[in-house]
């Protein structure tokens, strides 16, 4: 029998999965074919409404080498493991004469610890074990998530927290969970045979096909003990998210209350000289953090870096002596050690980072209102890292519908440790960047407005010109407006201006979940959603309830964001523009994500509103503006008060 073709599988998928095949699909699953095949590696922008994850599931079930495909988000996951892959895997499966089996996997803190569960939680402040059912109330909100979980343990085959349904809080779900450096190893622990987790990892070697995430991508990479199954082709989807995660898995904290838990969980455990050493360097370390101000550290204080030298050498005699002790009254003294050695461990190795030193690292003070300061530690780039742990023995495919910026798909590049495309050199991961477009007509079914004529907004201070343009749009759009904020402050002056004037819904985020939020909006089409970071990318609202996108000025990073501040010191440093190289790319990215929340269907019209005037008149406004769709632009706010009228007509028209 001759092989089948490409675009049969993809025939076959598509029809499969309800969907209409589309020329931008098909483009991409022959280019990533074409880099699997020669083992290169390819960067594809496929904007929304594309069909990417079948551009690229059929070429990669197709090559039947192992594929790791890696996302951001959870809802992306579970899409591609409850409806894509079964769905293809089953239209494929005459045409390959073969069953290619999926699996998905996560960190070890996602699945539910049976140890934990039936054993009970290591306790800070006493020897062994308490039992967490006992200690929390059965009728309190904690109490009754523990019993809804326990019950659960006995009916779920995964053990995976996503399906739990209602889900917990993170305070419930930690008492049955353990990190990767809590567990106790599946050889020593008494449940391991059904660990949920090992039953996860087992799943994914056997596995054509492993759905992780950018999280658990970092960790494989940086820890270098492989978490991923070995695999010929590693796919990333949604990557214009993929240094950030990456940043956040690199980036190590301590806290006062971090280094006390590790204190209390290590004390009864070893001599008692080890233990004085560790709680007079936590003492010395909480005294310095009371007086920590919220900012970069060019340079480690000199207080700061005695205390964190005499945290790491304590927290090293420690460890070696939960090493090389044993104390038998403690119950279940193997869990017990176990979690006192991870927190000291953590500790240890955060210290030693910091004081170190390295040019390549960047240290601040951060202060939040609940949890009081924190000193962090993350590295300048992780561009290097990327290039040499990402790109080499495999082919590497990256895809989002916001890969191409100002033009070019280079910024992107860069930022994962790619030379400008086309460059050659022995060191230099080749690779080749396509835009397969998208089926939607953007100059016809929507419009950048621009409010050209609004004073350009300062760093504080109420712009009260923004809100009156905001409420007059609102107006003239029926509603139907998502309104993306720069920041919390500025979404709730909004929600408060508009909820006095008019008597539509004004939903905001942080007043209900994300997803009931978002549930509410769609289904009202008089409703309006503000909110921050998380709409910019996580809101997925086709037809007439999102008619109006409203971004109330560019999302710079704060200037005095330490990480991006130093990064874009370090480019300028090094001769480059690093305004443009992290500021803007920065701004373009999260532009290109927000508008794309206009557009999700062929039958969608709208309006995106950018109520700053500096993507008009600045410099660097064409290069945001060639970031975005291809949208009809104006600068008249009167053609797009019209304009607006006349969707919001026609959709009441609508049957």
């Amino acid at each position: 029998m001759t092989k089948p073709s490409l675009p049969e599988l993809l025939h076959a998928a598509v029809t499969a999965v309800g969907g209409t095949e589309r020329p931008g699909q098909a483009a991409m699953a022959g280019a990533v074919a074409e880099a699997v095949d020669d083992n290169a590696h390819l960067l594809v922008q496929a904007g929304t409404g594309t069909g990417k994850s079948l551009g690229y599931l059929v070429p990669a079930l197709a090559h039947g080498e192992r594929v790791v495909v890696a996302t951001a988000t959870l809802a992306l996951q579970r899409q591609l493991v409850e409806r894509d892959l079964p769905r293809t895997v089953e239209a494929l499966h005459p045409l390959l004469r073969r069953r290619p089996q999926f699996a998905m996997l996560k960190g070890r803190s996602n699945y539910l610890c049976l140890h934990r569960l039936h054993e009970g939680v290591p306790q800070d402040e006493e020897d062994g074990l308490f039992d967490q059912f006992e200690a929390a109330a059965p009728s309190s909100k904690l109490g009754q998530d523990l019993l809804r979980m326990r019950d659960w343990a006995d009916d779920t085959e995964t053990g995976d927290r996503d399906d739990l349904t209602p889900g917990v809080s993170d305070r419930a779900w930690a008492q049955v969970s353990v990190s990767s450096r809590e567990c106790l190893g599946a050889t020593k622990c008494a449940y391991g045979a059904e660990c949920f987790a090992e039953t996860a990892r087992e799943r994914a070697k056997l596995a054509d096909v492993v759905v992780t995430n950018h999280a658990l991508l970092a960790i494989d990479a940086i820890e270098g003990a492989p978490v991923l199954p070995q695999h010929e082709v590693l796919i990333v989807d949604e990557a214009h998210e993929l240094v950030s995660r990456v940043t956040g898995v690199a980036t190590g904290e301590l806290t006062p209350g971090q280094v006390n838990r590790a204190v209390r969980r290590a004390a009864k455990l070893v001599n008692e000289k080890a233990a004085d050493a560790l709680q007079t360097a936590s003492e010395g370390f909480e005294r310095v953090m009371e007086l920590a101000l919220p900012g970069r550290l060019e340079e480690v204080p000199e207080d700061l870096g005695y205390v964190l030298m005499a945290l790491r050498d304590a927290a090293r005699t420690v460890i070696s002596a939960l090493g090389s002790t044993r104390d038998k009254s403690v119950q279940d003294e193997d869990a017990v050690r176990k979690q006192a050695m991870a927190s000291v461990e953590s500790i240890h190795s955060v210290a030693e980072r910091i004081t170190q030193g390295s040019e390549y690292d960047v240290v601040w003070y951060e202060r939040h209102d609940r949890f009081g300061a924190s000193v962090r530690v993350a590295p300048l780039s992780v561009s290097g890292l990327l290039r040499e742990k990402l790109f080499t023995e495999r082919s590497v495919v990256l895809t989002s519908a916001t890969l191409k910026l100002g033009g070019d798909f280079n910024g992107v590049g860069a930022s994962l440790g790619l030379a400008p495309e086309g460059t050659a050199g022995d060191d230099v991961p080749q690779w080749k960047g396509l835009d397969v477009g998208s089926p939607f007509d953007y100059p016809k079914q929507g419009i950048l407005y621009v409010a050209r004529h609004l004073a350009t907004p300062g760093r504080e201070g109420s712009r009260t010109d923004m809100l009156d343009e905001l409420a007059e749009l609102v107006e003239a759009a029926g509603g139907r407006t998502l309104g993306l904020f720069s920041s919390m402050r500025a979404a709730q002056a909004a929600a408060e201006e508009l909820r006095g004037q008019q008597d539509r819904p004004i939903l905001l985020q942080g007043e209900e979940t994300l997803g009931e939020l978002i549930k509410n909006f769609a289904a009202d089409p008089e409703t309006c959603l503000f909110g921050t970071l998380s709409l910019w990318q996580g809101v997925d609202v086709p037809g007439p309830s999102c008619q109006l996108v409203v971004m109330d000025r560019i999302p710079f990073p704060r200037p005095d964001d330490p990480l991006m501040s130093a990064r874009q010191k370090a480019v300028e440093e090094a001769g480059g523009n690093g305004f443009m190289a992290v500021a803007a790319t920065h701004a373009a990215l999260l532009m290109a994500q927000g508008a794309g929340r206009l557009v999700r269907a062929t039958g969608d019209k709208g309006v995106v509103a950018v109520l700053d005037p500096r993507l008009a008149n600045a410099r660097y406004g064409s290069y945001l503006r060639a970031s975005l769709p291809d949208f009809w632009y104006t600068t008249d706010r009167n053609q797009v008060r019209r304009s607006l009228a006349a969707i919001d007509a026609a959709a009441k028209a609508a049957p």
